[in-house]
């Protein structure tokens, strides 16, 4: 039965993760948080954070972790083959539609349509993390002692980095790790 679950659960994210992995944080969360209770809010932070360091896209990463923490390898091998399924699918149908139908300007008006919405599904996905690492599991709060200041110095160094110097992002990933762990353990 949890099989089932976690192919249904991984090809339905698959079947409307349209837009990239960013865009499919919010379904991962709705599934694996919400739905299932696969993991808590954190272990989903969490779960992020290890699929952006890793190799590969991040709704595929996330299929294999929680489909090996709930049912070890054979739990990651039918998430993934869940997450994977719609999109070989739809991919191999699309390209020869593509090719076939790519002068029409219902084709190129669908695709301009599409982009505002992967947008908004990326903005969301980034403001809930945003929330979840500046106040917490609890939420946004207007009083100040509900901020994390180590995470927004960190948040707004990375930015500024990135913004001003534009260096590799793993390095400022990196360099927000250590700084923040010795942060985290040196502060009481």
């Amino acid at each position: 039965m949890i099989y089932l679950q976690l192919f249904l659960s991984f090809f339905q994210i698959g079947l409307f993760s349209f837009g990239g992995g960013m865009a499919a944080m919010p379904l991962i969360q709705n599934q694996v948080v919400d739905i299932h209770g696969w993991l808590t809010l954190t272990e989903f932070t969490d779960l992020i954070t290890i699929s952006e360091m890793t190799p590969g896209p991040i709704a595929i990463n996330s299929a294999t972790f929680v489909g090996t923490h709930i049912a070890g390898l054979p739990g990651a091998l039918i998430s993934t083959v869940g997450c994977v399924l719609p999109s070989t699918v739809f991919v191999s149908m699309l390209a020869w539609l593509y090719r076939k139908y790519r002068e029409l300007a219902v084709i190129q008006g669908a695709l301009a349509g599409l982009r505002p919405t992967i947008v908004a599904l990326i903005l969301s996905a980034g403001l809930s993390i945003l929330v979840l690492t500046i106040w917490g599991p609890d939420g946004f709060s207007w009083g100040i002692q509900s901020v994390d200041p180590v995470a927004v110095l960190l948040f707004v160094t990375g930015l500024f980095v990135l913004r001003k110097f534009k260096p590799n992002p793993i390095l400022v990933m990196v360099g927000s790790g250590v700084i923040g762990g010795a942060c985290y353990l040196l502060l009481p």
